[in-house]
């Protein structure tokens, strides 16, 4: 069995431990969804990297901290950006709100990018009136983009609640359990659920 090398782990004393713990979460779902999306298996990501299998599983299992050199390399392989190899699951729900804008002339904004190539699926929900919601999840790594187009509505994401009304948009981690609802107004969401790749 191989034995990784010891120039392989990095040990940033300065980083607390809480952060260096949810950069080795990131790290190792987004590499081991990017693996398996590419057909990878770890002996195949050594050959690529350069890397030994016994620390790259170190990484998977969260029980390594590898260098910037070694997140490189990684990223290289699976052709993702450093960022991308690193980037967290979301904490919080981002809200966008609705613009005001005048006139009536054609108009387009950006609401939410994504560079993955993941699954997913889009749909319209109509909420009468005092629908209560109930509360579920998508799995492991799953993401929510809703967009409220009509009506207000009460989004609830584990204990949080969120009011979004008419031309809001947002995007949250969808691996917790959450639902939507309505008061005396009804409302009409558009949702699309990005799947995690495993």
């Amino acid at each position: 069995m191989s034995v990784p090398n010891p120039a392989e782990i990095g040990h940033d004393h300065r980083m607390p431990s809480d952060e260096n713990a949810l950069v080795r979460t990131a790290v190792a779902a987004n590499m081991r969804r990017a693996r398996l999306a590419h057909g990878m298996s770890l002996r195949d990501m050594a050959t690529h990297t350069g890397l030994s299998t016994a620390l790259l599983s170190q990484i998977e299992r969260e029980v390594a901290n590898p260098t910037v050199a070694a997140l490189t390399r990684i990223g290289q392989a699976l052709d993702m950006s450093f960022a991308e190899l690193t980037r967290s699951g979301l904490a919080a729900p981002e809200i966008i709100r609705r613009e005001e804008h005048d006139g009536d002339g054609p108009r387009a904004r950006m609401l939410f990018s994504m560079m993955e190539r993941r699954r997913f699926d889009i749909s319209e929900g109509v909420l009468p009136p005092h629908t209560a919601g109930v509360a579920s999840d998508h799995g492991r790594g799953s993401v929510e983009h809703g967009y409220v187009v009509a009506g207000e509505l009460t989004l609830t994401v584990g204990t949080d609640t969120y009011m979004l009304a008419e031309g809001d948009a947002v995007r949250f981690a969808s691996s917790i359990p959450h639902a939507y609802s309505t008061g005396d107004v009804p409302a009409t969401l558009l949702t699309v659920v990005v799947y995690a790749d495993e």
